[in-house]
């Protein structure tokens, strides 16, 4: 995302390189965070083990905060009260001192204050964290406010509590957190009117609330301690009971990658009668239905590619005595009347299909056993490219469809087997040739590091969706009714397949209906390399034309391979 254009440029900089530090950061943590992820995606147990923790935690963590509040609250209520019964027993003593006094000009109504207090200070008024007792009488400035011990009151006693118990004349309380004698205590300030003979003064008990805060805190690193201990108790148990059901089903996928790739006779262990050994049970029982299945299967398809071998080579003795008499009477057919000598003709041409259906049939008996092998070598290309133009060229001028090779100037080497290419790119071509529709076929080979790809393009009939998988299979047609040009077995393109995966590459179909088709075959350049990409796309580019009015980069049109009408 750019910044916008009326930012200032100082601005447009620094959000650049705030945003290039930021695709840094972001790409080192996924890069840490791979193993996690990778983790947390291949392992049942750990996200299962994760999610309990999450929870509990939340869980344990909202109710041990229930707790730990409710028990702060009781506490705070119980001393509350505590003070509520002793304030009202302060202020019965002070009312009954305060008596005597008609007036606040009263000179002994000093000493009286300073009596009052001492009276009512709880415990030593020396001592660290104790109560405090205050008077004061904010209507009559000339009085002076008396406490029980030396210590300043100011953020004890706040100007809202002498508000409300000096103006308003009502019993208030509040909760106030203050610095006294070099300590930080939590004090429950109360403060309460003291009717007099002459107005009224105001009498204020603070209580510290160390012990309930201790209490209150013991509370909390109880529920605390116990909180962790029972989410980590319930992780263990999680993983536990989860390991308990992820074992049999990971002993079940290694089992399985065992069968599949050919160990038949692996089984899984039976221990006891619950679900998960019915689990084993079951799937020991459907490994042996599969191991009978897959070893009948083997065997028929055994006796069929024996039996398909062994046809092939017992019609080549009488195919070869056929050949032999077919030859002479072919050689000798116009010495026939008309109709004896077109019969020549046609058995010739059924025998030349015969013998490649009997050529195939044998190379697909080797593909199926297994006995098919490459003789890879570096060879050249485009040679084989134009060989294979040059041989369909008599097909391509009897059905009217021109051969356009578009092949670079460099020779384009790749470690392959020459024979097996030529076939392929004999079948691709004719094929194209077939269904051209008198319309040119293109043939286009380019190369890159690793991979060389050639692609067969014709505009003919096409291909209708789905069809690009069944082009490959054995004996399939498009259109069954379509007479066939070339007399083929049928077998082409599955053998081309064959070859192109010997090879290690690819052989792909591609079409569309009235928009012809086109076939690309991948190999890699050198033998045992594994493909990644190809060199040229599967999906032509004159399929959807490019715009009238986009220039050519010069150097395109240099790179762009040259056509050469076949």
């Amino acid at each position: 995302m750019r910044a916008p254009a009326w930012l200032p440029l100082p601005l447009r900089r620094v959000l650049r390189v705030v945003r290039r530090y930021w695709r840094v950061l972001a790409r080192r943590l996924q890069v840490w965070s791979a193993p996690a992820r990778r983790a947390w995606r291949r392992s049942l147990q750990l996200r299962v083990v994760a999610l309990t923790l999450v929870a509990s935690s939340l869980l344990v963590g909202a109710f041990g905060w229930f707790i730990a509040d409710r028990s702060a609250k009781i506490l705070l209520s119980r001393a509350q009260d505590e003070v509520q019964i002793s304030m009202r027993n302060k202020v019965a003593y002070a009312e009954q001192q305060l008596t005597v006094h008609p007036q606040a000009r009263d000179p002994r109504l000093p000493k009286t204050f300073n009596d009052i207090v001492s009276q009512l200070a709880d415990g030593d008024p020396s001592e660290s964290g104790g109560s405090l007792v205050s008077i004061r009488a904010e209507d009559h400035p000339e009085l002076p406010s008396v406490t029980s011990r030396n210590v300043a009151t100011d953020e004890l006693i706040t100007g809202d509590l002498i508000h409300q118990v000096a103006d308003e004349e009502k019993v208030a309380r509040q909760i106030v957190t203050a610095r006294v004698n070099d300590s930080t205590t939590k004090y429950l300030a109360t403060g309460s009117p003291v009717p007099t003979s002459f107005g009224h003064v105001e009498l204020y008990y603070m209580v510290p609330l160390t012990t309930e805060d201790s209490a209150a805190n013991q509370i909390r690193t109880m529920v605390l301690a116990t909180g962790i201990a029972l989410v980590i108790m319930l992780g263990v148990i999680a993983g536990l009971v989860t390991r308990l059901v992820v074992t049999p089903v990971r002993v079940a996928a290694r089992t399985a990658q065992r069968l599949s790739a050919g160990l038949l006779d692996q089984r899984m262990k039976v221990d006891g009668e619950d679900d998960l050994a019915l689990l084993a049970a079951s799937f020991n029982q459907m490994a042996a239905n599969l191991q009978r299945q897959i070893v009948r299967l083997e065997e028929l398809s055994r006796l069929q590619r024996r039996f398909t071998s062994d046809v092939s080579h017992e019609l080549r003795t009488p195919l070869t005595t056929v050949r032999m008499a077919a030859d002479l009477i072919f050689a000798e057919r116009d010495e026939f009347d008309p109709a004896v000598a077109r019969s020549a003709e046609l058995l010739q041409a059924e025998l030349d299909r015969f013998e490649s259906l009997l050529t195939d049939l044998l190379e697909i008996s080797r593909f199926d056993a297994g006995f098919a092998a490459l003789d890879a070598e570096h060879t050249d290309l485009v040679p084989i490219v134009e060989r294979v133009a040059e041989r369909l060229a008599g097909l391509a001028e009897r059905v009217g469809v021109a051969i356009e090779l578009r092949l670079p100037d460099e020779p384009v080497i790749a470690e392959v087997d020459p024979r097996r290419v030529e076939r392929v790119l004999r079948n691709l071509v004719g094929n194209a040739v077939e269904h051209g529709e008198a319309k040119p076929v293109q043939v286009t080979l380019a190369s890159d590091d690793a991979a060389v790809a050639i692609t067969v393009r014709d505009h003919g009939i096409g291909l209708k969706p789905g069809e690009e998988r069944l082009v490959f299979n054995r004996f399939w047609r498009a259109d069954p009714s379509r007479a066939r040009q070339t007399g083929g077995t049928g077998l082409g393109l599955s053998i081309s397949a064959e070859d192109a995966r010997l090879h290690g590459g690819w052989l792909e179909a591609w079409g569309a209906p009235g928009e012809g088709a086109q076939f690309r075959l991948t190999l890699p350049v050198r033998s045992g390399d594994r493909l990644l990409a190809a060199p040229l796309p599967l999906i032509p580019r004159d399929r959807t034309p490019a715009p009238a009015e986009a220039p050519v980069p010069e150097s395109a049109e240099s790179a762009e391979p040259k056509a050469e009408v076949v």
